[in-house]
């Protein structure tokens, strides 16, 4: 049955460590409890927020004024084995890095890269979870979730889930509440190609070549770790929400603007990062430029501060509010602005509070 409060407070449930009370909340384990909960509070008119491992948010200071669901539905199935793939079907309350050494340990390949990553498996096809050359969209073949609108339990499969960079139909829309994802994996002891520069660089090989399940897992948790990126009790700069900001795409208009601020700013011989991407755009590095805006590790304001490790971590290391955060968070992006004529796009949901 699933378990009812009033008044919880949601810093004990985000990585931040920040945000006010849930009027109410529900601890859901089960689906049918899940979508029950989620349907008694639209009956009502109540305002809902869904939530999983608390990873990718910033929750206001205010708390929720609504419902808030936890969801803890959990189990892994083994639907279909054919041709070397296997189909697995997650429950989104799974935690994800757990899955993830079990893939690896059972010699099942596609979401190794994606080691260390907080949070829980229903969060994963939101965002198009990615990392070190990976993302999600790649193993995906199916999505259930709970329709609001429809009031029904629905599939779509990965063309409906509409998967772009750090975005897909569920992002930004609470019209779907994810029940289960269903991945397809390969049957091999090695990795996929290593298809991210910093991995093929740690684990001594050349991009393309492929390594043990093992020996990329390891190499990306150690990167992780380097980065504050690895949830620690011990350390506070993994006290954040991961990546603030995306990496900024450009249309050839933007890049152009860029080209001519870093020249201006930093010389006529300066580069930036640039990796191609569809329709003549550009992706860049939303951390170089945080850095070369003069923003370096550690700076703070206030009791927020960027992490000591990675400067596209915003982080809580004691005594912050949300407020203090999104303080930091604005002055980083209106450096980034100033100087190269970018606009950093947050990655967490904002939950109450705009940037």
């Amino acid at each position: 049955m699933a378990v009812f409060a009033e008044d919880v407070n949601l810093a004990g449930y985000t990585t931040l460590r920040l945000g006010g009370p849930a009027r109410r909340f529900v601890e859901a384990t089960t689906e049918a409890e899940l979508v029950a909960a989620v349907r008694k509070a639209d009956d009502e008119g109540e305002p809902v927020l869904v939530l999983g491992g608390g990873s990718n948010l910033v929750v206001s200071d205010d708390g929720f004024p609504g419902t808030v669901v936890h969801v803890g539905t959990r189990g892994t199935e083994r639907v279909a084995a054919e041709g070397g793939r296997v189909l697995l079907r997650v429950q989104a309350g799974e935690d994800w890095d757990p899955f993830v050494a079990r893939c690896v340990a059972d010699g099942l390949a596609g979401v190794e890269c994606l080691s260390g990553i907080p949070g829980r498996v229903g969060a994963t096809p939101i965002q198009n979870v990615g990392a070190y050359g990976q993302d999600v969209s790649e193993t995906i073949v199916e999505v259930r979730a709970y329709d609001r609108e429809a009031r029904a339990c629905v599939t779509l499969d990965r063309d409906a889930c509409r998967f772009t960079y750090r975005h897909s139909a569920f992002k930004g829309d609470d019209r779907y509440v994810v029940l289960d994802v269903t991945y397809a994996l390969d049957e091999a002891e090695e990795s996929q190609p290593v298809a991210y520069a910093e991995l093929a660089r740690r684990l001594g090989v050349r991009p393309g070549d492929r390594v043990t399940l093992k020996e990329a897992r390891d190499a990306v948790l150690e990167l992780r770790r380097g980065k504050g990126m690895v949830l620690d009790a011990a350390d506070p700069d993994t006290r954040s929400a991961g990546s603030f900001f995306t990496n900024p795409i450009l249309a050839p208009d933007g890049l152009a603007e860029l080209e001519r601020r870093v020249a201006e700013r930093l010389g006529p011989d300066a580069t930036f990062p640039r990796y191609p991407e569809a329709g003549d755009r550009v992706k860049t590095s939303a951390a170089w430029l945080i850095d070369r805006a003069g923003f370096a590790k550690g700076h703070a304001r206030g009791p927020a501060r960027i992490s000591t490790k990675h400067t596209l971590a915003l982080t809580n290391p004691g005594g912050a509010t949300t407020a203090d955060l999104l303080a930091l968070a604005r002055e980083v992006r209106g450096g980034v602005r100033d100087a190269f004529g970018v606009e950093l796009v947050n990655e967490p949901v904002m939950v109450g509070v705009t940037l």
